[in-house]
């Protein structure tokens, strides 16, 4: 059942349901928490089908195998053999999800679809623009926060990467 629901809801762009939500909501009652839960709403499909993927994949590898013919019970077999392998895909899946995460917020929030009321880097975009920051000279207003959330991004990109090389034993660099 989880996996027919990713594979009908995958192929559907992301953003444009969480503008389509946020949208529909009223703008007085968008909480730091209705933005995090619009965010979420989505975000949980693409690792599952990445994580289900890989249990699969390990599920017929020997050392489960093994395991099964040692007499190991089920339980012995998922948190001792296939969880160990698998952490390093469910830390890339989150640091991935969490780079989506905040990028996600930080549009909604330059669109004019965040939290109003929070301090938010993209809601001083959106300051700036409806103030026509750009029209009357005043560059520096929006410069800061969109660099400072390019350096969050690129942080998290940057992790991201290692994260994925270490799980990933096709892509590490050898000596």
């Amino acid at each position: 059942i989880v996996k027919g629901i990713c594979q009908i809801l995958t192929p559907i762009p992301v953003f444009m349901i969480q503008i389509i939500i946020a949208s529909s909501l009223d703008k007085r009652d968008v909480t730091i928490f209705t933005m995090a839960g619009i965010v979420v709403m989505l975000a949980w499909m693409a690792p599952t089908l990445v994580i289900r993927s890989q249990v699969l994949s390990m599920k017929e590898r020997q050392f489960v195998s093994v395991a099964k013919l040692s007499g190991v019970g089920n339980g012995g077999i998922i948190f001792g053999e296939i969880m160990p392998n698998l952490l390093p895909f469910i830390a890339a899946a989150f640091v991935s999800q969490v780079f989506n995460g905040v990028f996600s917020s930080f549009y909604l929030a330059i669109v004019g679809l965040g939290p109003l009321r929070e301090p938010l880097l993209g809601n001083l975009i959106w300051g700036a623009q409806s103030q026509g920051a750009f029209f009357n000279g005043w560059w520096w207003w929006p410069i800061w926060p969109a660099f400072a959330m390019v350096l969050i991004l690129s942080s998290l990109a940057l992790i991201n990467m290692g994260m994925d090389e270490l799980a990933n034993p096709r892509i590490r660099k050898t000596e």
